[in-house]
């Protein structure tokens, strides 16, 4: 089983309109409602890939039964989300079809009190000892300790199980000092963690930090991975339009597929370059279009060398 952490889980709507312009109204051609939160949208993507799949996390108020709801009829994936008071919240999704851009508005979650944020670690515990890997993934809703990463990391290392951090900001920073195994930042939130803009550069620096292997997402370059074992990078063999949404969840997805499966580090960036690709081109914002995995998978270029890095 593989454990994924949303603190900040959401229910995601995607409106579709002909042509979004400023300061006009706007008839809708299309209405998607979906389990959201990065953790969600990893946990989706591994089940669709035939992994066993457990959810945790934060859920409330009447979106919250929605997200449950739906998340209920996922085949490979068990809801272990925990209740709070307040409302699990909503993002909303506006896309130009003209274009093909995507306009997105996301609402803060629900604040979590001290006696929720101590029922949540309580469960995570429970969990983790029976998971193959866990992913911490997203943003922190009010109310969470900013340290919150940094304590749930060294729980899974307490108890043997690899680890993966995906957030950002001040969270990263923290979480990463807690010796994660894998990192999974874009070159944003690379930048904003080292200082630096040039990516080998920056991924040297998040090692140096604390992280065991830094995989960081070069948007249409693919991805840099610098572990203990090498570096590559691996780059799709075009590139490709569509909606970007959710497409470095599906990249984490691949990565943690890799883990478990235990292939070497160039056969888990292909997979993960591959599903993120395929993500884009889906014609529903962050699922993959399992046709499009299938043909581009093999065709990804991992270049680089093993190495002490």
């Amino acid at each position: 089983m593989i454990l994924t952490v949303t603190l900040n889980t959401a229910l995601d709507i995607t409106h579709r309109v002909r042509s979004l312009r400023p300061y006009t109204s706007h008839r809708v051609t299309g209405v998607t409602e979906r389990p959201g939160g990065k953790g969600v949208n990893v946990a989706r993507v591994l089940a669709a890939l035939g992994h066993e799949v457990t959810v945790t996390g934060f859920v409330g108020g009447a979106t919250g039964q929605v997200v449950q709801r739906q998340l209920t009829t996922t085949p490979g994936l068990v809801d272990s989300l925990v209740p709070v008071t307040g409302a699990t919240r909503r993002t909303i999704a506006v896309v130009d079809e003209r274009t093909g851009d995507t306009t997105q508005l996301n609402e803060p979650g629900p604040t979590v009190t001290p006696a929720e944020w101590s029922a949540f670690q309580e469960a995570y515990e429970d969990l983790v000892p029976s998971a193959s890997a866990v992913a911490l993934c997203g943003s922190l809703p009010p109310g969470v300790p900013v340290g919150a990463y940094a304590g749930l990391v060294r729980t899974a290392k307490a108890a043997g199980v690899p680890v993966l951090l995906d957030t950002s900001g001040e969270a990263l920073r923290r979480g990463v000092a807690a010796r994660p195994d894998i990192v999974k930042p874009n070159a944003d939130e690379l930048a904003e963690l080292t200082g630096s803009h040039e990516p080998l550069r920056a991924t040297q620096d998040a090692r140096r930090r604390g992280a065991r292997s830094v995989v960081a997402s070069l948007g249409a370059e693919g991805l840099l991975a610098l572990t203990p074992e090498g570096c590559w990078q691996a780059t799709p063999p075009t590139r490709v339009h569509g909606n970007p949404t959710g497409a470095g969840d599906s990249a984490v997805a691949g990565l943690l597929s890799g883990l478990v499966d235990q292939l070497p580090w160039p056969d888990r960036l292909a997979r993960a370059v591959a599903l993120s690709a395929a993500t884009v081109v889906a014609p529903v914002a962050g699922e993959f279009d399992p046709g499009a995995y299938q043909e581009l998978v093999g065709r990804v270029t991992v270049t680089g060398e093993v190495s002490a890095a």
